[in-house]
Parts: C-alpha cells; sequence; structure tokens
C-alpha cells in the first residue's frame, strides 16, 4: 500500500511539472544527477522520482564511493547530504572536491543539519541550494528543474571577453581578478560574478531576479544580494573611499555608474 501511494506520489509531480519541458529531456542525452545519501530508504526515494522525470541518476551512500565516481566523471548536478554516516562533514569535502573540478557546477545540500554555521560554510563553497530534511519531493523536483535551467541559461551565454575595462575598473575573466584604479580587489568567487554581471553592461540596471542567477545558488532573497553588494562596496571604499560605482536602483536592483571623467 505505502509502495502505490509512492509512486502515485510520483505520477502526481510528473503530471504537475509536465507543461515544462526539463533540461533533461532537450538533449538526446540525459542529464545526470548525482545524489550522495547514507539513508537508504532516502535515496532511494530521491532516486526514483527524478528517474521518473527523465533523468539518470547515480546515487552513492558515501564519500569514497562519489569520490571515485566524480573523478571519472561530472554529474550535471549534484545532491549531497553533509553527515554521511561516521562522515560528519563528508558532504562538504565533497563539495569541495567538486568546486575543483568545476566552479560552477550546480550543487545543492539536502540536510538534517539546519545552523547558520553550515548554511554560511555552504554559501562560502558556493554551493546553489541548502535545503533542510524532511523535504517534499515535489520541492525538490521543482528545485532540481530551476537550478538545471539556470545551469543552462549560463551555458547557453556568450562566452564573455577574457579582459574588460570599465573606467578605472579591470575585470580579467580567466584569471577571476578585479582591479580599481590599478589597485587588487579581494573579492569571493560570487561577489567577482556579481561584478562582472554589474559591469558587463554600465549603467543598465540588474534586477534582484538577474542577480540571483548570477550568485549561482538558486533561490536568493533580497537581503541576501543586498548583503553582497554591501561587502562588494566596503571592500572598493577600502581602497578608496570616494567609491559611488555601485548605485541602487529602489526597489529594482542595482546598476554599474559609468565612469564619464
Amino acid at each position: 500500500m505505502a509502495s502505490s501511494c509512492f509512486f502515485d506520489c510520483i505520477e502526481a509531480i510528473h503530471l504537475l511539472y509536465s507543461p515544462y519541458t526539463t533540461p533533461a529531456l532537450k538533449s538526446e542525452m540525459a542529464t545526470v544527477i548525482a545524489i550522495v545519501e547514507d539513508d537508504t530508504d532516502q535515496r532511494e526515494n530521491y532516486s526514483d522520482v527524478l528517474t521518473a522525470h527523465g533523468y539518470e541518476v547515480r546515487a552513492f551512500p558515501d564519500r569514497p564511493s562519489a569520490e571515485a565516481a566524480f573523478d571519472r566523471e561530472l554529474p550535471d548536478l549534484a545532491l549531497l547530504d553533509i553527515m554521511l554516516g561516521e562522515d560528519m562533514d563528508g558532504g562538504f569535502d565533497l563539495c569541495m572536491q567538486l568546486r575543483n573540478l568545476s566552479p560552477t557546477l550546480p550543487i545543492i545540500f539536502l540536510t538534517a543539519r539546519d545552523s547558520d554555521a553550515d548554511r554560511i560554510s555552504s554559501q562560502r563553497m558556493t554551493a546553489w541550494d541548502y535545503i533542510t530534511k524532511p523535504v517534499s519531493l515535489e520541492f525538490l523536483v521543482a528545485r532540481v528543474h530551476a537550478l538545471l535551467r539556470i545551469s543552462e541559461q549560463l551555458q547557453t551565454q556568450p562566452a564573455p571577453e577574457s579582459n574588460l575595462a570599465v573606467g578605472s575598473l579591470e575585470v580579467n575573466e580567466k584569471s577571476m581578478l578585479v582591479h580599481w584604479k590599478g589597485e587588487p580587489v579581494n573579492l569571493t568567487l560570487t561577489e567577482f560574478w556579481i561584478i562582472e554581471s554589474l559591469t558587463r553592461h554600465p549603467g543598465h540596471v540588474r534586477t534582484y531576479d538577474a542577480l540571483s542567477d548570477v550568485t549561482r545558488q538558486g533561490l536568493v532573497e533580497r537581503n541576501t544580494i543586498n548583503g553582497y553588494i554591501r561587502r562588494v562596496r566596503n571592500k572598493f571604499r577600502a581602497l578608496d573611499p570616494s567609491f559611488d560605482r555601485i548605485q541602487t536602483v529602489h526597489g529594482t536592483g542595482y546598476k554599474w555608474e559609468p565612469d564619464y571623467e
């Protein structure tokens, strides 16, 4: 009876999202989702529902087996539990491995741990999302769909020029370094992406939704974007107290004001 209800649930989710074309169905090769979860029942539930939506799922019960698989081939998206059996921070270690292999791979932490310290750690590792258990299968599928759409959009954008100069600002895409008036600005990876987005089209407003996509973290609240901007401004002002190029467009987002001097 329970098994029947579970597959009925999967079918309901399929019907709920059927008007949308998922990334897994857009190409001849299926989109690969890696799941690293030590609980057998949870691992099978996540695998079954994602498989029902056309994804190719590769599930792992522990860090060593996942590490070996990632060294051979990267997935298109990874779902990681943080605590894997006796390995208290195994998911964090896997995230760091994946980040070394790919700075843009969508990574979702799916965990029972809900402390601010763990969330902050996930952001520092540039995970795209942090979901606490228990999670509904409907919500999980929706998040996977959304993050893969963002990833696909980022991959299909025209490759930017390696070097970008806007007035006193210099941005190097390959080295991910930023200089202001010849001085290096010590930015995190997410802060770099935000600056690159703002300066790609100086004077144009980048909305909160657009900047949320830029962070590669899935659904990001406005206050989080405001916090990133505040930290970026402070870093520029530490070098130049008169810095005022990042302008707030109230209720909409931010823009980089060109240097007309």
